[in-house]
C-alpha cells in the first residue's frame, strides 16, 4: 500500500502539471486577451484557465483529495489558478517539505477577487443591489394598456428590480408608454429600476398560406346527461338593417325576411353533412328568430331553405360567417409541406397540406432526415422530401391523437445551420428604442461570436457606449460556442447572460436541459459574468394564482443566478412576493455551487447537544441557540 507521502507526491505532480498547462494556455491566448475590455482582463484569464482545466478528467484527483480532507477543487470556477495554488500549498504542508523548484510568481484571481469581480460586473449591469438579498428580480411587462403607475408601484413594493420589454410584440409607441411609466414611478420613489429591451432576433415562425376556414359553430347548451337546457338562438336579419342583438345572426335578402311568419321552418345540411332545422318565432318585417336544438357547423356555402308546410318560401345562404385562424390538423405519420410564401402550387406534392415559412435560407439548408420542430417542440417532424422551393415533412410525434398547427408558431431546426441576418428590420427598430430609452438590450437567438461582434459594431455606430448587453443562450449552437461567445462579449462592458430555457430545451432536448444550464452557470461563474435564470419561472402561479411543487423547487434553484426573470400574468404581483420570499430563504443555504450551513431549525434530541455550564437543563443539555456557536443571520454575499 502506498504511503501518504507517495500519494501526496503524485497528487502534487498532477496538479503542478495542470497548473503549467494553465500558464501555457494563457500565453498562447494573448491575441484574444488583447481585445478584452480592461474591467474583464482578470475574468478572461480565469475563463481560459477554467476551460483548460475542464479538458482534463479531474475526478480521480478530486476523489483522492477529498479522501484526505483537502479541497476537491469542486468550487474553483471563479479562481482556478488560485485554487490549484492553495491545494499545492496544503500538499506541501502535508509532505513536510517544499517542492524542488519554486513555482513562478504569476498573478491570478483569488477567491476574494472572484467574488469582487462578479459583484462589480453584476452591479454595473443590473444597478444597485436589492435590499435584503443579492438576487435581482426582473418582470416582463404585459401589453402597454395594462401598464400604469399603479402597476409599476405595486411591483416595486413587492420587490421588482428590473423591467423587461419584449421587442417582438407591440411597437415603439407602446414601448415608450411602458418605459415612461417605469421611469416616472421610480423617480417619484427615488428607486433604481433598470429596463431591458429584448430584440426579436432571427426567430423562425410559421406563416398562414392563406385565410383560415370560414365556419360558425351553432351549439345549444346541454346538461351533464346531454339534454338540451338552452337552445341556440339564431336571428335572421334583413340586408341593410342594423346589427343584430342575438348571440348568432344570419343575414338574408330583405324581401325574403319580410315574408317570414312564426312557425316557418328553416332546413339545411351543415358542413359535416348533418341535417338540421329550426322553427321561426318573433318575426317582423326586418328580422326573425329561431331556436336550434342540435349542434351545426355553418359555412358560407350552406344553403338554407325556408318552408311553410309543403310550400317553399325561399332560400338563402348565410353571410358574415366567422373566419377562424388558419390551422393544419395533423397526426403522427401525416405529411405536409413547409414552403416560402407564396406557396408553390405545382409539382407532385401540390395537393398535400401546406404551411408557410418566412425564411428561404432555412428551407434551402434543410437536408433529408433533418429534424424540424414546431410550437415549442410540441410537434416533431423529419424532412422526407423536397418541393421546388421547400420541403415535405412527416410527423414523427404529436402530443395528442390530433394536433392543430397554427400560424405564428415557432420553428426550430436543431441540427441545421443556415445563414440569417443578426439584426433584421424588427431588431433595428427595437434596438433604436433601446438606445434611446433603456439600460440594456437583450440579444435573442445568439448563434456564435459573429452575432456578438455584429451587435457590438451596430451599438458603436449608434453611439450607445454605456448600453448593457444581455446574451440570450437559447440555441444549441450558442451553447456549443459559449466559451468563444463569452470572450467576444468581453470586448465591451458590461454584459450578462440569460439562460433562455424555453427554446434551448426545444433545441437540445428537455432531458438535457438541467445538464446544460449547470454548465452555463459554471462557465459564467468562471468568467465572472452575471446570469439571468429565465423562462417559465413560477409561470403557473403568475397565470392561475396557484403554484406547482415543481416550479417552486425550480425557483429555489434560481438562487444560483444573479437575476431571475418572471413572465407576465394576472397574478404577477403575488408571484413577485413569493419569489422574493423563496430567494431570501434560499440565500441562507446556497450561493452559486456552495452550500451554506446555517443552524438547522429542527428538533434535535437533547442528548445530542453539548453540555453548558451556564444553563444546565435536564441531562446537562443546553438550550437551542446557547453556547459558543450562537445562531446568527448569515451575512449577505453581495
Amino acid at each position: 500500500m502506498a504511503s501518504n507521502d507517495d500519494v501526496f507526491g503524485r497528487l502534487r505532480e498532477e496538479i503542478e502539471r495542470l497548473r503549467a498547462r494553465l500558464i501555457d494556455a494563457e500565453g498562447r491566448c494573448e491575441s484574444e486577451l488583447s481585445t478584452v475590455a480592461a474591467p474583464y482582463r482578470e475574468s478572461a484569464v480565469n475563463l481560459i484557465h477554467y476551460l483548460v482545466a475542464r479538458q482534463v478528467d479531474l475526478r480521480p484527483v478530486q476523489i483522492e483529495l477529498g479522501k484526505r480532507g483537502l479541497s476537491s477543487l469542486g468550487r474553483m470556477e471563479g479562481h482556478v489558478q488560485d485554487a490549484l495554488d492553495q491545494v499545492l500549498a496544503r500538499l506541501d504542508d502535508a509532505i513536510s517539505h517544499s517542492s524542488g523548484s519554486r513555482r513562478p510568481e504569476v498573478s491570478s484571481a483569488t477567491w476574494d477577487d472572484a467574488e469582487r469581480l462578479l459583484h462589480r460586473h453584476t452591479h454595473e449591469l443590473f444597478g444597485k443591489k436589492p435590499d435584503g438579498r443579492h438576487v435581482y428580480v426582473m418582470v416582463t411587462a404585459p401589453d402597454a394598456a395594462e401598464v400604469d403607475d399603479a402597476w409599476v408601484g405595486e411591483l416595486l413594493d413587492r420587490g421588482m428590480n428590473l423591467v423587461r420589454i419584449n421587442g417582438a410584440h407591440e411597437g415603439v409607441e407602446e414601448w415608450e408608454h411602458v418605459a415612461r411609466a417605469v421611469r416616472r414611478v421610480a423617480k417619484a420613489r427615488d428607486t433604481a429600476v433598470r429596463i431591458l429591451v429584448d430584440l426579436p432576433g432571427p426567430k423562425l415562425r410559421t406563416v398562414a398560406p392563406g385565410p383560415g376556414q370560414r365556419v360558425s359553430r351553432w351549439k345549444p347548451e346541454r346538461d351533464v346527461y346531454g339534454n338540451v337546457t338552452a337552445p341556440c338562438d339564431v336571428e335572421l336579419i334583413a340586408d341593410g338593417d342594423a346589427a343584430g342583438s342575438g348571440p348568432l345572426t344570419v343575414r338574408a335578402e330583405a324581401e325574403l325576411v319580410a315574408r317570414l311568419r312564426p312557425g316557418d321552418e328553416v332546413f339545411f345540411v351543415d358542413a359535416r353533412g348533418k341535417r338540421r332545422s329550426f322553427a321561426l318565432t318573433d318575426c317582423s318585417r326586418t328580422r326573425a328568430r329561431g331556436h336550434l336544438r342540435s349542434t351545426a357547423y355553418v359555412v358560407p356555402e350552406t344553403t338554407m331553405r325556408v318552408q311553410r308546410g309543403a310550400e317553399l318560401v325561399g332560400e338563402f345562404r348565410p353571410e358574415g360567417v366567422v373566419e377562424r385562424p388558419f390551422r393544419l390538423t395533423l397526426a403522427k405519420g401525416d405529411r405536409f409541406r413547409l414552403e416560402p410564401l407564396p406557396v408553390d402550387g405545382e409539382g407532385a406534392f401540390a395537393r398535400s397540406p401546406v404551411i408557410g415559412c418566412g425564411d428561404r435560407a432555412l428551407l434551402q439548408a434543410l437536408e433529408l432526415g433533418a429534424r424540424v420542430l414546431f410550437d415549442d417542440g410540441r410537434l416533431e417532424t423529419l424532412v422526407e422530401g423536397r418541393t421546388a422551393a421547400g420541403v415535405v415533412l412527416r410527423v414523427t410525434h404529436a402530443p395528442e391523437s390530433v394536433f392543430h398547427l397554427y400560424a405564428e408558431k415557432g420553428i426550430n431546426a436543431p441540427e441545421t445551420r443556415f445563414e440569417a441576418p443578426t439584426l433584421g428590420p424588427d431588431d433595428e427598430r427595437a434596438l433604436a428604442f433601446a438606445v434611446a430609452s433603456a439600460d440594456m438590450v437583450g440579444a435573442s437567438f445568439v448563434r456564435d461570436r459573429g452575432d456578438v461582434r455584429c451587435l457590438h459594431s451596430r451599438l458603436e455606430e449608434l453611439g450607445a457606449a454605456r448600453l448593457g448587453v444581455v446574451l440570450k443562450i437559447e440555441t444549441a449552437s450558442a451553447f456549443h460556442d459559449l466559451p468563444a461567445i463569452l470572450l467576444a462579449a468581453m470586448a465591451r462592458y458590461p454584459f450578462g447572460v440569460m439562460i433562455a430555457r424555453g427554446d434551448l430545451a426545444v433545441e437540445v432536448g428537455f432531458e438535457r436541459l438541467a445538464e446544460l444550464q449547470e454548465e452555463i452557470l459554471w462557465l459564467c461563474e468562471a468568467a465572472h459574468v452575471p446570469v439571468i435564470w429565465a423562462t417559465q419561472v413560477l409561470d403557473r402561479l403568475a397565470h392561475t394564482g396557484c403554484a406547482t411543487r415543481a416550479e417552486v423547487t425550480d425557483a429555489a434553484m434560481a438562487v444560483r443566478a444573479e437575476c431571475v426573470m418572471l413572465n407576465k400574468g394576472p397574478y404577477i404581483a403575488h408571484t413577485v412576493t413569493t419569489l422574493v420570499d423563496i430567494l431570501r430563504r434560499m440565500e441562507h443555504h446556497q450561493y452559486k455551487k456552495r452550500s451554506l450551513y446555517r443552524r438547522l431549525r429542527l428538533g434535535v434530541p437533547s442528548s445530542l447537544l453539548p453540555p453548558t455550564d451556564a444553563e444546565p437543563g435536564p441531562q446537562g443539555a443546553q438550550k437551542p441557540g446557547s453556547g459558543d456557536l450562537e445562531e446568527r443571520e448569515a451575512p449577505l454575499l453581495v
